[in-house]
């Protein structure tokens, strides 16, 4: 196979990558034509913001092209599409994309990953290795990376992973706000909680749940926001992002019950005073452990 790489300005990634998608190329990437350079510019920004730039001063496209496609041909007709003047695309290149077993080598990315000696997530091509510890030497939760955010592997998660292992109560009601994968209401059905409601924004991150809780056997409920139902919760843990976390703030506070406790991640160490006063009306948040600039906040309402 074949790569197209080209080069365009900001103003015209988007329209170009749309066209060339419907022109017929497999897929296109676009990156920063200046990455590793002194006029590097990151881009970033946290989910429900609208970013303020579409794509770098300098972009690289990068179009993977189907066998046999003539790719000037191909340029042209983007070029209508987009309304952009073939002109300005004539700078462009191939490259050859080696073959690969791109299965092997995805699954090659995702190793086990160790929680504690007691904690492992581990990926289904994973499942038979002998060195890892048997379920009857600890706690493996088969999960395999997916389209839903949470494979235990960022330190948001890993740090909620080791407040419920550690802190956990024994049947514990659980409430996982923001569930991704369903990592963490799992994680606290294997750990010993009682009734556990994992609730997402995302359809796929409801249905994503539910498979990984059939495979790995444990019972918990998955839902939308507007499924869940009254009441009150031992243990309500959120690993999401300090914006949302802060307007989520009367909403999740409420969900605590009384002497129950509130686990909240998502949080980078420079965020954790500014979030921790967004929930000081219901009850006081304070740093219960730090991993690699993130922190893990707990509060327990009196």
């Amino acid at each position: 196979m074949r790569e197209l790489v080209l080069y365009c300005r900001e103003a015209q990634a988007e329209a170009l990558s749309d066209a060339l998608l419907e022109v017929g190329v497999l897929s296109v990437s676009v990156e920063d034509a200046d990455f590793g350079t002194d006029d590097e510019r990151p881009l970033f920004g946290e989910p429900g913001t609208e970013p303020q730039v579409q794509a770098w001063d300098r972009n690289r496209v990068v179009a993977l092209l189907p066998d046999g496609a003539d790719p000037a041909q191909l340029l042209e007709q983007a070029a209508q599409v987009a309304e952009l003047d073939a002109a300005q695309l004539a700078d462009w290149s191939l490259r050859d994309v080696p073959d690969a077993d791109w299965v092997r080598l995805t699954q090659s990315q995702f190793g086990p990953i160790r929680i504690s000696d007691q904690l492992w997530i581990v990926p289904s091509w994973h499942r038979d290795d002998v060195e890892l510890p048997t379920p009857a030497e600890g706690i493996r939760i088969e999960l395999d990376p997916g389209l839903a955010f949470g494979t235990g592997s960022h330190p948001t998660t890993h740090l909620c992973l080791a407040w419920l292992e550690a802190e956990l109560p024994a049947e514990a009601t659980v409430l996982d706000y923001g569930c991704g994968s369903g990592i963490l209401a799992i994680a606290a059905r294997k750990l010993g909680a009682g009734d556990t409601i994992a609730v997402d924004i995302d359809p796929q991150a409801v249905q994503s749940t539910e498979d990984n809780a059939r495979v790995n056997q444990v019972t918990l409920q998955a839902a939308l926001p507007d499924a869940l139902g009254e009441g009150q919760f031992r243990v309500v843990v959120a690993n999401i992002l300090s914006n949302p976390l802060k307007v989520l703030a009367p909403m999740l506070a409420g969900r605590v019950a009384q002497g129950g406790e509130l686990v909240l991640s998502g949080v980078l160490e420079r965020q954790a005073e500014e979030v921790a006063a967004a929930y000081a009306p219901w009850l006081e948040m304070s740093v219960w452990r730090a991993l690699d600039g993130w922190v893990c906040l707990y509060g327990r309402k009196a």
